[in-house]
């Protein structure tokens, strides 16, 4: 498998974005490239943006089965939802899904939900499922007030792992300035490199983004 995993430093970072951002750079060098988000919670009328934006971003376009395995209404963390519903996320199950819809493609940019840490229920998180991938992490962070120490002690529990560090993405969620330092502190303390500063956008559209990402180097 060829690819990237994409985490964040909290939910609603963007990493949705930020991955078909990712997906459309890949395939204009001419890729087959699947953007994959197994796990979601958090449905808008029956409909889990985050899946469509990822399953329409690849090439070529994937069914909402061919993207997602486990999907949840309620807007709160999978294990939690998962449970309420009666179910279990299976991390092997999940493990299978991915190597399944990476047959075929060039490479998969493969998102997570929340942040690095967000259990999947039995003990295990997407941390774990960062490890049995074993992809680059490439890590999503909100330019907001605070972002350093989230960004930072996200960075510390990737590598703790002995996860292959991607690089990371800046953000603005919000329309405010980015607070003064910000940018600065995060390019000192983290491994680096930055892969892109992504502007504010009421409505970001992903492909319209791929002039601010520098494409990582991998395998």
């Amino acid at each position: 498998m060829k690819g990237f995993f994409v985490t964040g430093t909290d939910t609603g970072v963007g990493k949705t974005v930020v991955s078909a951002a990712l997906v459309h750079a890949y395939a204009a060098r001419g890729e087959r490239v699947a953007g994959l988000k197994p796990v979601v919670s958090g449905a808008v009328d029956g409909i889990w943006e985050d899946v469509e934006i990822l399953r329409q971003a690849s090439v070529p376009p994937r069914s909402r089965e061919e993207c997602n395995l486990y999907a949840f209404p309620p807007a709160i963390a999978p294990h939690w939802a998962a449970r309420q519903a009666g179910q279990r996320i299976d991390l092997d199950a999940v493990l299978r899904f991915l190597e399944e819809q990476a047959a075929g493609v060039d490479r998969v940019i493969v998102e997570g939900a929340g942040g690095f840490l967000v259990p999947l229920g039995d003990g295990r998180s997407f941390a774990d499922l960062a490890l049995g991938l074993g992809l680059p992490v490439v890590l999503v962070v909100d330019l907001r007030l605070g972002a350093i120490n989230h960004a930072l002690l996200s960075a510390e529990a990737i590598i703790r792992r002995g996860l292959p560090w991607g690089g990371w993405v800046g953000n603005r969620v919000r329309p405010q300035p980015v607070a003064a330092g910000t940018l600065e502190g995060l390019q000192e303390g983290l491994p680096g490199p930055c892969l892109g500063v992504f502007p504010y956008h009421v409505a970001p559209r992903p492909q319209a983004l791929g002039h601010c990402l520098k494409i990582p180097a991998s395998p």
